[in-house]
Formats: structure tokens, sequence, C-alpha cells
């Protein structure tokens, strides 16, 4: 059963879709504004992305931009208001997917998101490895030589970002940008404490402090 994260801060619209969807056998999530969405994104339980532009907060342009410059390959359908050839461009070549204009068809809808959950890069990496280690990003579960450990969504999150980030030090202005949003608290010590808790389940030596500058994950 798919899973489809709806993004789109009209509550009439969002509950249309979101009804014809499950109606459909979809399981859906609905977010009204971008960060919300890449935060729901890092969990990596969705199959597709319905994505609005006009946004509150981060528009629809930077969460695609965002999503993309992080490897993330989830198939994105942008539905909007914006029917210029300029705006259809710049979604399709900020890494959208589709681009339903708004007012639509839901049948259209419907067959667009039908096309694009068979789009083969929906199963390219639902398994991330690194040496013995291996990532499932449906489960959310390490698995190490046949034993399998859950995370939860934070630690998740921020496995996932070393997973598509091997052996590359990533500061932790980085990591809490990733995973708890650019206006998360600069002074917390939230990467510390997440680290410490991967470092338990994965190895302490998987994820290497690198002295003023970040940590390094060990793809060995």
């Amino acid at each position: 059963m798919s899973r489809i994260l709806i993004v789109e801060d009209e509550e009439r619209i969002a509950s249309f879709v979101g009804k014809g969807l499950r109606k459909k056998g979809f399981v859906t999530s609905v977010v009204s504004d971008g960060q919300s969405a890449l935060e729901e994104v890092a969990s990596g339980v969705y199959d597709l992305m319905i994505l609005d532009i006009g946004l509150p907060d981060v528009d629809g342009f930077s969460v695609l931009r965002r999503l993309r410059e992080d490897g993330i390959t989830l198939p994105i359908v942008v539905l909007t208001a914006r029917d210029s050839v300029d705006d259809r461009v710049a979604g399709l070549a900020g890494g959208a997917d589709d681009y339903v204009v708004k007012p639509f068809a839901f049948d259209e809808l419907l067959a667009r998101v039908h096309l694009r959950l068979r789009d083969d890069r929906v199963t390219d990496a639902t398994v991330l490895s690194a040496g013995t280690l291996s990532l499932d990003l449906r489960t959310r579960r390490i698995t190490d030589g046949g034993r399998e450990t859950d995370l939860s969504a934070r630690e998740f999150a921020l496995a996932e970002t070393f997973f598509r980030h091997p052996d590359q030090v990533l500061s932790r202005e980085q990591l809490l940008s990733r995973i708890w949003g650019i206006d998360f608290d600069p002074g917390s010590n939230v990467v510390e404490v997440y680290v410490r808790y991967l470092r338990r389940k994965l190895g302490a030596d998987r994820i290497e402090t690198v002295r003023g500058m970040g940590y390094r994950f060990v793809a060995r």
C-alpha cells in the first residue's frame, strides 16, 4: 500500500485530494508548509509527494531544490495554480516529476500518481548499504550481520543523512539544518545527543568526530 504526502496549505483542496486518494487505497498524510514537508520526507516512509508551490514559509520550489540536492529521489507531482510556462519549466527543471495545474480533474491527478509510482526510481533506494550495515528506508531499521535494530524518527533521519554521505565530513550546522530545521537553536547539543544514540546502535567506531569540523560516517 503506497503512502503519499500531500503538501497543501488550502484545507479544502488538501481534504479533497486526500479523500479521493484514500478511496483508491492509498495511505495519505497532509502538511501545510514546506518545513514540515522536509521533516516528513526525512522519515523515509513515503512513496510519492504531491506538492503545492505557494506555501507560507519555505515555498515549493525551495522544497524541491533541497530534496534533490540531498539526493532524495522521491517522486514529486507539483499541484499548483501557477500555470505560466516559466513556472512549469522551473518546476520540472528543479526536480519535479510532473506538473498539474489547478483547477484540475481528480482522475487526471490520479493517473499522474499511478504513472509516477510505476517509475523504477521508487525502488532504487529503499535500502542503503555501508559495509556490513544496511538501512531500510521503509521500516526504519538498521541491519548488521542479520541483527536488526529499530530507530526512532530522529535517529533514522540522522542515520539516513550519514548513509547518503558516506566518508564525508558533515558539520553540526548541516545536520541541524537538514534534520531539525533551519530555525533550530544553533546552541543546542541535540546533534551530539543523537550521534551518541546512533553510536550505541551502529558501533562507536562508525561515526568519527572530526575536531573543529563535524562528524564522518565510516562506510567500510
